[in-house]
């Protein structure tokens, strides 16, 4: 039996009866294209990053960072979904720089010397698009006092609210699901400003799928987006609809990380 698992946006909890919805009607219809071994659902017990280079993996959401660091070679792209939220362009999307609504900070420069909070370092939205922003003003030094890590883009929103941590780069897409089914989660907090823009997070399979499974697989996401059934689903995940991008509109990332580098500024510090 073939993997799936799409667990990169599933919170608030109106997120999660989202995905499962819409798996169920890709699982339909690509047992309906001919596709065997097709999972009846999701799978929820393998760590989400687990499922990136599972041998029998048949859908996934990775993150763009980790797939220019390690998976290129291991995966291939299927599409990359066009979300509705502000921060959104197409299939790139920034990252949300936010402080504590009752900060002093009125531009980035402000924020030298302060705690800041990261969800993990392999994060393209909480740490590549974060470190890129920062390293041009960092000088090649340190520019934060102390840097936490706290597991989820949920936890670095609450570390700020809370006075863990000062500033956090925030997933638009996920501050947008957040500000829609959780608002009082960022009563606390205000957006001081937005990174650079790059490829969202891509659907991928095993690098071994054929390319008519991958086509298979870019049939049924569409038929998602014009299955008037889905229309509330859609609406749920703020999808708008999928591109099918390739490796080079991926570099990007890899080039920001880069420059971060060259400006001597090699982690978010």
């Amino acid at each position: 039996m073939r993997l799936a698992s799409l667990a990169m946006y599933v919170s608030p909890p109106p997120l999660a009866a989202a995905t499962i919805s819409l798996w169920d009607f890709l699982r339909d219809v690509l047992r309906e294209e001919g596709l065997v071994d097709v999972p009846e659902a999701l799978d929820e017990d393998l760590r989400y990053d687990a499922a990136w280079t599972d041998p029998d993996l048949l859908l996934a959401q990775t993150c763009g960072y980790p797939y220019v660091k390690h998976l290129r070679t291991k995966v291939r792209l299927v599409a990359t979904p066009v979300y509705s939220h502000p921060g959104c362009d197409g299939p790139d999307k920034c990252s949300f720089i936010i402080v504590r609504k009752v900060s002093q900070a009125r531009s980035l420069d402000d924020l030298r010397g302060v705690k800041a909070a990261i969800n993990e370092p392999g994060s393209n939205s909480g740490a590549n698009l974060f470190r890129a922003k920062i390293a041009p003003i960092a000088g090649g030094a340190r520019f934060f006092s102390s840097v936490v890590e706290t597991g989820g883009h949920g936890g670095s929103i609450d570390a700020v609210s809370t006075g863990v941590a000062d500033v956090a780069a925030i997933d638009c897409v996920t501050y947008g699901n957040t500000l829609r089914f959780d608002p009082a989660r960022l009563s606390g907090v205000r957006v001081l400003a937005e990174t650079a823009k790059g490829p969202g997070l891509p659907f991928i399979t095993r690098g071994s799928a054929s390319d008519d499974e991958v086509a298979a697989l870019r049939r049924a996401l569409d038929k998602a987006i014009a299955e008037p059934r889905l229309e509330a689903v859609r609406d749920t995940l703020s999808l708008r609809g999928f591109a099918a991008l390739t490796d080079a509109d991926y570099e990007p990332l890899a080039e920001l990380e880069r420059e971060a580098h060259r400006l001597h500024y090699p982690v978010v510090a």
